[in-house]
């Protein structure tokens, strides 16, 4: 007690601050940061199930948006493509993103661009979809929804006092030691301890900015302010773009795709589009690069009038809208420098989710700590006092005087 009264006002806050909202929402973490770390090679795990059906024998000419349409609907009744992804690559198929309303399911269909035959159809985009679902708000709505990001936010509390509370107070050969390594033949307090601690310090800044993109990404006033400080438009792009004439005939999407891809993306591999947005707008809305489940790697975006082909120049500032929104989707998502980013997310989604439960080990294990005795000891009763134990007083002998006569 005497060393805790001996500290200051703001180390007590600051403990206050990394323990208590952390037990309270330390579970809530825990299922988020699992969620999340679940997510991050998702699109690779995609890739893997996909199998042979991303590959075909190349032929002569590309089917059209209309038949992929209607072989869709003959091989899945209900499904609608909600996502074109189209690959330079001549053996590869096209995946499309298909959503069936009525069941709620969501599926990767990889189709022939040049016959049309519909190759496979992965369920596997559905786990993530579901895990993505239960990362943002526990399948819970808006209540899930504040429940998630409450916790994010004592999240990021957690990992800025953390390191306070981890910086020593003198450097020395001793506690640099003990702050950067893990002494793994220790006991499991000592263990438990070093990893809360020294993972924690090394995980800190991905953790750091995998709790504030999801923040950025929940509260869209956030987003805005971070559109506008990175010298974006908060616009919503859709809303400027010329909408869809019915008098006016469209040119085919898929073969113009084809053609835009390989005659404008000498360095991309891939471009997609989405069709909620090109049933509506009268343009072709192109994101080249790497496409994943919510960013793209690398990526541009590229208008194209859907009549007469002619390629629409944005202003600066509508573009960097949707660079900035891509950006803080590819650093939530660990896509910020390829393999090496989504490595370093996924180790830090590990420790993020181990660090609740090593934390409550500390705390538990203080709390039950034996507090040295204060009492006083009871006074001796009379019967005590008459104990053999009582200490002996050592008295002089009495000496009688002796008699003298007068």
């Amino acid at each position: 007690m005497k060393k805790t009264k001996n500290k200051s006002l703001f180390n007590r806050l600051n403990a206050w601050l990394h323990l208590w909202p952390s037990i309270v929402a330390g579970v809530v973490v825990v299922f988020v940061c699992i969620t999340g770390t679940i997510i991050v090679y998702g699109d690779e795990i995609m890739d893997l199930t996909a199998g042979d059906a991303k590959y075909v024998a190349p032929g002569d000419e590309r089917i059209s948006a209309e038949k992929i349409m209607i072989n869709l609907e003959e091989a899945y009744p209900g499904y609608a493509v909600s996502e074109f992804v189209f690959f330079k690559d001549p053996t590869r198929s096209i995946r499309l993103r298909a959503f069936n309303r009525q069941e709620r399911r969501l599926s990767m269909i990889y189709m022939n661009p040049y016959t049309g035959e519909v190759l496979k159809k992965d369920d596997t985009i559905y786990f993530f979809f579901v895990t993505a679902h239960l990362h943002a708000s526990f399948l819970a709505g808006e209540i899930g929804h504040w429940v998630v990001a409450i916790s994010t936010i004592i999240f990021v509390i957690s990992c800025i006092t953390g390191l306070i509370l981890w910086y020593p107070k003198k450097w020395n050969k001793k506690t640099f030691k003990d702050s950067f390594t893990v002494r793994w033949k220790a006991k499991f307090k000592r263990l438990n301890y070093d990893l809360h601690n020294v993972y924690g310090f090394y995980s800190l800044v991905i953790s750091v900015i995998l709790g504030v993109t999801g923040l950025i990404i929940f509260f869209h006033g956030f987003m805005d302010l971070t559109v506008k400080l990175t010298g974006g438009d908060t616009a919503d792009i859709r809303e400027l773009l010329p909408k869809m004439d019915t008098t006016k005939t469209s040119l085919d999407m898929v073969p113009f795709a084809y053609q835009v891809l390989e005659s404008e993306y000498q360095d991309k591999e891939e471009v997609s589009i989405w069709n909620f947005d090109a049933q509506k707008m009268g343009v072709f809305a192109f994101r080249s690069g790497h496409v994943g489940l919510k960013s793209i790697e690398n990526a541009d975006l590229d208008i194209y009038d859907r009549y007469t082909g002619e390629k629409i120049l944005l202003d600066e500032k509508h573009l960097q809208h949707e660079a900035t929104e891509n950006v803080i989707w590819q650093l939530h998502l660990g896509q910020w420098w390829g393999q090496i980013g989504k490595l370093s997310t996924f180790l830090a989604g590990i420790v993020s989710t181990s660090l609740p439960i090593t934390g409550f080990i500390i705390w538990w294990g203080r709390r039950k700590k034996k507090k040295p005795s204060t009492q006083k000891s009871p006074k001796p009763s009379s019967t005590s006092n008459k104990s053999v134990n009582r200490p002996k007083i050592a008295t002089k002998p009495t000496i009688k005087p002796k008699y003298v006569e007068h």
